[in-house]
């Protein structure tokens, strides 16, 4: 480590040391002889005789040399003791006449090279500390006490702390999926659901965008549906629309059947007038126990992987936010006009908050055993952030997103968190409020204005390129990303700290491949004018 008080740093100061020394004795002498001179007929004058240095005069010469002694000691220079010449010199120090006012003048001179000398130091330290900035790396703080390879390239990593990187981190939301000839092959006779319970296939899958592109980080493939699953939900996938839910939870006794079926499958008595609020408190209170079991296939998963890329890339671990998995569940799918969700949320809102509440908890302690499991990073997606307006999204998703950050930073503080909070703009500022490392960004913001406020409150900045652009022949992908970049960070010194490249959504089945390796290699060229 670099020491801001090494002897090259004191050497050049020796000027500066023997000027304060002797001008000290010159500041005594002063002091001394207007201390005298005061006791004197002469307003002027001051006479001494004696042999030998009163006790008054050894006193404060001892009090102002321990203090120049105090004061070197904490700016780092190495003390000076009094010789035996220094001691007896004491005896007729002054001279037999002097005038205090030429006294004053070796006490300014000194005044002057303490501060010339205090502000050298200053700025010696000031530069120490920019080179330790500079220099520095501090080390990625794991978490898990599974013994895994050292990670190569932690470039995301040491961005999201904000240290230097040699180039713009890269990674994509469904960076794995259906627009690879590799995924689509091997998914052909398998079931997605049942390839996300198996840890070997989930592990061949996230390793397949890392094999083909040089990427910085890679993302376990999993659904964020998973939680609804573990809630004992039926969800299947059909190729038209998406995921279905067999039983729907979207008005309050719904949503009472589905608390008593989770108690039950807790081994927990559900008393009769048991209230829905108090049912609440014991799901809460157990909601590891909703997510383990019942998701140790997801945490193999993450132990899988992060062995089979063997240091490449960190993984990020991942999850639904709540507001976006309780639309799912209360619309039973996707929806274009969410009618239910709206609904309830407006007419029976004590509903929607129990069960955004335990699902919160849930997610929560989901993301805590990913962590253990060996996840490097976290991200909490809401795709449906801006569904609904911005006061719903403010009462009915900001406030668990929150609580998720809050309960994982207790246990781990040091876990990147990314937050992503798809079309809802106006929740960006609340966003980095919260202990959230990372907010991501969509396609609806200005890329370089929200990473000047989200860097000035502390927050690093991940996105925003609109996935439309992969349609562009490679060349215009490489020449859009250039001059995207080049409007947001050029001005920058250096390649940005806390900016990692993403898409503002996911890939999508119909892109190109090819294309996506053009827009990589155009992110990883770039560098600041």
């Amino acid at each position: 480590m670099y020491n801001s008080f090494s002897s090259e740093s004191a050497a050049p100061a020796s000027w500066s040391h023997w000027t304060l020394l002797l001008g000290g004795t010159f500041v005594c002498t002063g002091l001394i002889g207007m201390m005298l001179g005061s006791k004197q007929s002469s307003a002027f004058y001051v006479t001494t005789t004696s042999s030998k240095p009163s006790a008054l005069l050894m006193s404060r010469s001892q009090t102002l040399h321990q203090s120049y002694l105090q004061n070197n000691v904490r700016l780092g220079q190495p003390s000076h003791r009094p010789s035996s010449a220094d001691s007896s010199s004491s005896t007729g120090l002054l001279p037999s006449i002097t005038t205090p006012a030429t006294l004053l003048i070796p006490a300014a001179i000194t005044l002057m090279a303490m501060a010339l000398r205090l502000l050298w130091t200053s700025e010696k330290k000031a530069a120490s500390f920019a080179m330790m900035a500079a220099t520095s790396t501090s080390e990625t703080v794991e978490y898990s006490t599974i013994k895994f390879p050292s990670l190569k390239n932690d470039r995301l990593l040491r961005t999201l702390r904000g240290e230097p990187v040699d180039r713009i981190p890269v990674w994509i939301m469904r960076q794995a999926g259906r627009y690879l000839p590799e995924y689509r092959k091997f998914m052909a006779d398998k079931e997605f659901f049942q390839v996300c319970r198996n840890p070997k296939q989930v592990a061949e899958i996230t390793l397949q965008p890392i094999l083909r592109y040089d990427l910085d980080a890679s993302i376990i493939f999993s659904d964020i549906l998973v939680i609804p699953q573990a809630m004992g939900m039926a969800v299947s996938l059909h190729p038209e629309k998406g995921p279905v839910f067999k039983s729907p939870v979207n008005d309050a006794a719904s949503w009472g059947q589905l608390q008593d079926q989770l108690l039950q499958d807790l081994g927990l008595a559900v008393t009769a007038g048991m209230s829905s609020a108090a049912k609440n408190e014991f799901l809460v209170a157990n909601a590891h126990k909703l997510v383990s079991p019942s998701l140790d296939y997801v945490y193999a998963a993450i132990t899988e992987t992060r062995m089979q890329l063997d240091g490449r890339v960190p993984l990020l671990g991942f999850c639904g936010a709540p507001m976006t998995l309780a639309i799912y569940m209360i619309e039973g799918g996707g929806s274009k006009t969410f009618s239910k969700t709206s609904n309830l949320m407006y007419s029976d809102p004590q509903t929607a908050h129990e069960m955004l509440t335990v699902l919160a908890h849930m997610c929560a302690h989901y993301l805590m055993n990913q962590v253990r499991a060996g996840a490097q990073a976290l991200q909490v997606f809401d795709s449906y952030a801006g569904a609904l307006s911005p006061a719903i999204w403010n009462e009915f998703s900001f406030p668990y997103m929150k609580l998720i950050a809050d309960i994982v930073k207790k246990e781990f503080p040091e876990m990147p968190m990314i937050c992503f909070a798809k079309d809802a703009h106006y929740g960006l500022d609340a966003l980095a409020s919260t202990q959230y490392n990372v907010v991501a960004l969509d396609s609806s913001v200005d890329l370089g204005d929200c990473y000047k406020r989200m860097v000035g409150k502390g927050k690093a900045v991940q996105g925003n390129m609109d996935p439309t652009v992969l349609y562009a022949p490679p060349a215009k992908i490489k020449e859009v990303v250039a001059e995207t970049f080049a409007k947001a960070f050029n001005g920058l010194p250096e390649v940005p700290t806390r900016y990692i490249a993403n898409m503002g959504h996911g890939m999508n089945p119909d892109h190109d491949a090819e294309h996506l390796g053009a827009f990589i290699d155009a992110i990883h060229a770039f560098r600041p004018k």
